[in-house]
């Protein structure tokens, strides 16, 4: 809530400077419900508020490099010294909800400029898409507050990327009632009409589009960004042109999870993902259940459809028992825990045993991925099982140039999807010179690896947390199951992936 809270105080202070406050014309306004349409041009100007002085409408790249290190001491040898200022403006357009049902959504567009010849005439823009996040009010306008925005400003903006972060509908002041969380289609025309809302925004608020588009996300965005440059190749050729395409950590081969996470091997946060999964499908889709108690013990399924996104935090949703932080199933339920995710089965379980054992029957009479060239060559009967398949992104092959990046040990988004994504992609025909796959967390491949600089920095900042849990006393492997996804990889999977984009817009 104190995010909200402060994305409303900065909100309110650039309306009313557009609205006229100081003389000038407000924006117009666009009521029509046709997707993509930008609904106040200019979008809301984002003031910074700075804890030594007044709120700054341009983030100096001096300023932003002193809050950077005063957050995180020695962050800026991760995103580089920030080279550009940076405007950030707050934007409401319009999409679509995952039954095809109009809506809205709001966004971020940052916009870089300054001296420094990486800040100066056209520059290439970013697409990017956010990972999972349970705080409804969650908005990447809000550099303060919101540290994934932060780091995509430094990584990005800061580099002279305009970059266009959506928050989604069913964030923010969405409309939508819920979220149709990693539904492919959706989230990709959503990230489009973000784009094209932009686009309308550029002439205005001095973005200077060269023509160059580039595409990436991490996790749930990960996702999001392969789904919206299948949309792009595949549905909008037309209209867009992708220079590049990064996925980060992303559940791309999302019926290949499903069946692991309901074989045995459940992920770190799979109480969260599930209902997030099991809500949006259904809204799509129905025929998911009948009732939420169809697959949900009784203490947990009333409410839970609207409980995610919401105004708690992960941590509250645990502590209030609206859900259990590990148990997905109970200790009796079968098949048994695979070795090392034993913690998942237990008292307090989110999921039936009842709704388990149907989809575990399906999956041993309806196998998937059976051949890794042709993985959704199977037909589910069981619903969730089928919405899996629908929305797994093995089904198509990227037409530019592709780079995968994660970490090997992810307990949260499995590094198999990157793998088996990566391997029906060359199967498939992809050139394996336009395929970049990188595990952060592994060696360096020699003096002429372009990404030892990642890998190297990754096994420091590990070796950090290992350190800190056992000064505190602490056990440090589940210190670093608890920080590889969220905290360890995202800052060196975004850095390389920006490397990446420089090296293909170089060309």
């Amino acid at each position: 809530m104190r995010q909200h809270s402060a994305m409303l105080t900065l909100v309110s202070a650039a309306v009313l400077s557009a609205c006229g406050g100081s003389g000038t014309p407000g924006p117009a306004v666009d009521n029509s419900m046709t997707r993509g349409t930008l609904v106040a041009n200019p979008p809301n100007l984002v003031p910074i508020p700075q804890a030594s002085g007044p709120a700054l409408t341009k983030l100096d790249p001096v300023v932003f490099k002193g809050m950077l290190e005063a957050a995180k001491p020695g962050f800026t040898q991760v995103t580089g010294v920030p080279k550009c200022e940076i405007s950030t403006y707050y934007m409401k357009y319009i999409t679509v909800g995952g039954a095809n049902e109009p809506t809205n959504a709001t966004g971020a567009i940052m916009v870089p400029s300054g001296s420094d010849p990486a800040c100066t005439g056209p520059r290439p823009v970013l697409l990017y898409a956010h990972g999972t996040t349970v705080d409804k009010s969650f908005n990447m306008a809000n550099l303060r507050d919101n540290q994934e925005a932060t780091m995509v400003a430094a990584m990005y903006a800061a580099q002279g990327f305009i970059v266009v972060a959506s928050n989604y509908a069913g964030y923010d002041v969405s409309s939508l009632s819920y979220h149709p969380y990693l539904n492919a289609e959706q989230q990709a025309n959503d990230m489009v009409d973000s784009l094209r809302a932009a686009r309308k925004a550029f002439p205005v608020i001095g973005a200077q589009d060269s023509g160059k588009l580039v595409l990436t996300g991490y996790s749930q965005g990960g996702h999001v960004a392969m789904a919206t440059q299948r949309a792009m190749q595949t549905t909008y050729a037309s209209e867009f042109k992708v220079s590049a395409l990064a996925g980060m950590s992303g559940p791309y081969a999302l019926a290949m999870l499903g069946d692991a996470v309901f074989g045995g091997a459940p992920n770190a946060g799979g109480t969260i993902f599930t209902p997030m999964l099991t809500t949006s499908f259904q809204k799509s889709y129905g025929g998911i259940y009948a009732s939420p108690s169809d697959i949900y013990e009784d203490k947990y399924a009333s409410g839970i459809e609207s409980l995610l996104p919401g105004n708690l935090s992960m941590g509250e949703l645990f502590t209030s028992g609206k859900l259990p932080q590990l148990a997905m199933f109970a200790a009796d339920s079968q098949p048994a825990a695979k070795p090392g995710f034993e913690a998942f089965f237990g008292a307090g379980n989110l999921v039936k045993t009842s709704y388990r054992n149907a989809y575990v029957a399906d999956l041993a009479a309806n196998r998937c991925d059976l051949n890794p060239a042709d993985p959704l060559n199977c037909a589910p009967a069981n619903a969730l099982r089928k919405a899996g398949v629908k929305n797994d992104l093995r089904n198509y092959v990227p037409q530019v140039p592709t780079m995968l990046c994660g970490g090997k040990d992810d307990p949260t988004v499995f590094f198999i999807s990157t793998q088996a994504t990566a391997g029906y992609f060359l199967a498939k025909g992809l050139p394996s010179a336009a395929l970049t796959v990188l595990d952060v967390d592994s060696a360096p491949a020699g003096v002429s690896d372009p990404f030892a600089a990642a890998k190297v920095g990754f096994a420091q900042t590990k070796q950090a947390a290992i350190t800190a849990a056992i000064n505190a006393k602490q056990d440090p492997k589940q210190a670093i199951a608890s920080a590889y996804h969220g905290t360890l990889v995202p800052p060196f999977c975004n850095a390389a992936a920006r490397g990446f984009f420089q090296q293909v817009l170089a060309k």
